[in-house]
């Protein structure tokens, strides 16, 4: 099968396992690799060291495949219903992790369907598919692919599916027949993403600080949310769709066909006072298919607490006051901070009983600053 054929029944059986678009690129050394490497070193990649770690193994795609020839770059659709309104003591979640399932499982699915599909046709064939924890720059090659531009908050905007994809990979050691890639940025002047980021994240278009982003501060960073940061994070206690759902380009995004990727009850918007009448292990029941498990549940109470205290509320008291002796300090310290919002007596109290029997000094300095605060 001569590198055109192959490359059309790749795309056909792409389509038939449920892939919305896809594009065909050569595996090459991307142009933006340097840009990478200056991001990682000016601290923009946070506590996320494993980019540092590998950033070599980012220079080439035979660093994922051993000779890697050509990618099959592909677009999955996530977008369901609009958000509904987050009424005081829920939050909200990042439409992407509505549904019941983690979307690189359902993702991973699809590219072993592509896989077994391949090696059918001919099983010297070398491949592997991948969807964002390899050491590829998926958005550099969906450009070289034709897939779409990156934007100025860094995402990839596709003209017909907006921004609201999953981007997955499928690498050969054969050749295709690529596609023209993307050569134009149809952004123009606009910069609605950048002028609606709370936390101003967007240090130039398309450079983003990330330890300053709202998606970064719910999933992948660990400790405490520096103060600054708390209250312009609003209610958002895993990822932020600030900057997607202001682009122009996403009016008109079509909606997915998959059905794991509906919202389910509850997580559009979330309650956040029952999660802190959570076990462990009760988290674990509830989230752990889905991207919810990532932060793990530490650093979901964590999000909770801040999301509470920047919509302060009687009702919010006896989840934070929860909160407040939970096992993890990290908690325990966001709900200090939280009940510091709530300018009601109760608060105050709840506060000062708890004073005296915490052992963790930095949970003891936010009780205090609370009380302060209060006072």
């Amino acid at each position: 099968m001569n590198p055109n054929q192959l490359t059309e029944s790749l795309k056909q059986e792409a389509t038939r396992v449920g892939f919305d678009f896809s594009g065909a690129c050569p595996a090459v050394t991307p142009t933006g690799f340097n840009q990478f490497s200056d991001w990682l070193e000016q601290g923009f990649a946070g506590e996320m060291t494993y980019l540092e770690d590998r950033k070599e193994a980012y220079r080439h795609p035979s660093n994922v495949l051993p000779d890697a020839t050509s990618i099959l770059m592909l677009g999955l659709n996530y977008q369901t219903t609009p958000p509904s309104q987050s009424p005081s003591g829920t939050g909200r979640i990042a439409r992407y992790a509505w549904g019941n399932a983690d979307y690189h499982d359902l993702v991973h699915k699809k590219l072993k369907q592509l896989k077994s599909f391949i090696k059918n046709l001919d099983p010297s064939i070398g491949v592997r598919g991948v969807v964002d924890t390899a050491p590829l720059l998926e958005r550099e090659f969906a450009e070289l692919a034709g897939i779409g531009w990156r934007a100025k908050n860094t995402l990839l905007i596709n003209k017909t599916a907006g921004s609201w994809f999953f981007l997955a990979a499928l690498l050969l050691d054969v050749p295709l027949q690529y596609d023209q890639p993307n050569v134009t940025n149809h952004c123009g002047t606009c910069t609605a993403c950048i002028d609606a980021c709370p936390t101003d994240a967007f240090v130039a278009p398309h450079v983003l600080d990330a330890t300053q982003c709202i998606s970064y501060l719910t999933i992948e960073h660990r400790t405490a949310v520096p103060k600054p940061l708390r209250s312009k994070m609003q209610d958002w206690i895993l990822g932020c769709d600030i900057c997607q759902e202001v682009c122009p380009w996403n009016r008109k995004a079509p909606l997915s066909r998959e059905t794991e990727l509906k919202p389910i009850d509850g997580h559009n918007p979330i309650d956040l006072r029952n999660l802190f009448e959570i076990t462990d292990e009760k988290f674990r029941e509830r989230f752990r298919k889905t991207p919810l498990w990532r932060p793990k549940r530490r650093g979901i109470l964590r999000n909770a607490a801040i999301a509470l205290g920047n919509k302060p509320h009687r009702n919010n008291l006896e989840a934070l006051a929860l909160g407040l002796s939970d096992t993890e300090p990290l908690v325990r310290g966001a709900s200090a901070w939280a009940l510091g919002q709530h300018v009601f007596d109760e608060a105050r109290e709840i506060l000062r009983i708890a004073k005296p029997s915490e052992t963790q000094d930095e949970v003891r300095e936010e009780i205090a600053e609370s009380i302060s605060r209060l006072n």
